[in-house]
């Protein structure tokens, strides 16, 4: 990684996006010009399936502070951003999402609550826009987050972040497949703010999360950045240990004061399937553990760059 210069790097992980990235841009330029910082514009190319790496290209070669990065194949948002993240060259990073949701207009927001003395600043919605179901998935993932993190500002967090470029030092040879923006930067900082700013209406389509992938990414952060599954199963193994105590005592008291024993196959048949239902689940938390064990020692690429555009292009893994 070069060298950190004093300005702004805007990283936005592109995916379905060719309609919406020219306006974006051209919303981007007035608000950077008046910050009056250096600045460059980090477009990731997700392996997007549509014409979007045709338009980041098109808009790189009209405009000198655009750089374009292609990924060989769809990672995933948060291996783009890292992906953005690590070729980034200026002293503060800005990640949004590429649908106009965040609007660029409210980045001097984040900057000013940033200068506070934080090294992190998330600019949650001022008011939620999405239904019932995903709201829940939010919720979850945001809960599996507070896991992961440790920190209470996990309920705040957010796609629309801005943070001290330095705070990547914590994570620089991070090389996982699974990852989470959000807990890498736990891993350098605790000092987090928050900005609550406008959001809008995606301009164009539809979000790319539904409720089932907000949920199997609740569960990668949970099982990839935290060791609280496998608590929760240990106590699960106290808990019916001593539940089948007791059961073993019931049983022993009504022979003795009774001479009787507990009839009944639904009595049998239930406690069965209680410790088999509370085994099963504890094996199924940990082979989720073996199974990033085992990718880790595969060593599968977090992500892998098939090109890039604009000045100072560079690849890196």
């Amino acid at each position: 990684m070069s060298e950190l210069r004093p300005g702004l790097s805007i990283v936005i992980p592109v995916y379905n996006s060719a309609p919406i990235l020219p306006e974006l841009v051209t919303r981007l330029e007035p608000v950077l010009e008046a910050l009056d910082l250096p600045h460059e514009l980090i477009l990731i190319n997700d392996c997007s399936p549509d014409s979007s790496w045709d338009v980041v290209q098109s808009l790189a070669a009209d405009r000198p502070w655009v750089r374009g990065v292609d990924l060989m194949r769809n990672y995933g948002q948060h291996n783009a951003l890292l992906a953005g993240v690590r070729l980034a060259h200026y002293e503060i990073i800005v990640t949004m999402d590429d649908d106009l949701q965040h609007p660029p207009e409210e980045i001097p927001r984040l900057l000013a609550v940033l200068d506070q003395g934080y090294d992190v600043v998330y600019g949650p919605p001022q008011e939620e826009q999405h239904g019932l179901w995903r709201d829940l998935a939010s919720q979850t993932t945001k809960l599996a987050l507070k896991m992961a993190m440790g920190v209470d500002v996990a309920r705040h967090v957010s796609a629309f972040r801005a943070f001290r470029t330095q705070v990547r030092e914590a994570f620089a040879t991070y090389g996982g497949p699974y990852v989470s923006i959000d807990v890498l930067l736990s891993w350098g900082t605790a000092r987090f703010g928050v900005a609550p700013v406008r959001h809008d209406a995606r301009a164009v389509g539809k979000s790319n999360y539904t409720f089932r992938k907000l949920a199997r990414h609740a569960i990668n952060m949970i099982t990839g950045f935290s060791t609280v599954p496998l608590r929760i199963a240990s106590y699960m193994g106290f808990a019916f240990t001593l539940f089948g105590m007791a059961v073993l005592a019931f049983v022993l008291i009504r022979f003795l004061i009774g001479g009787a024993v507990v009839q009944g196959f639904a009595f049998t048949a239930s406690t069965i399937a209680i410790f088999s239902g509370a085994q099963l689940f504890a094996l199924g938390i940990i082979g989720e553990y073996f199974a990033r064990m085992y990718l880790r020692v595969m060593d599968r690429p977090t992500y892998t760059i098939r090109g890039t555009v604009g000045p100072g292009s560079e690849g890196e893994r």
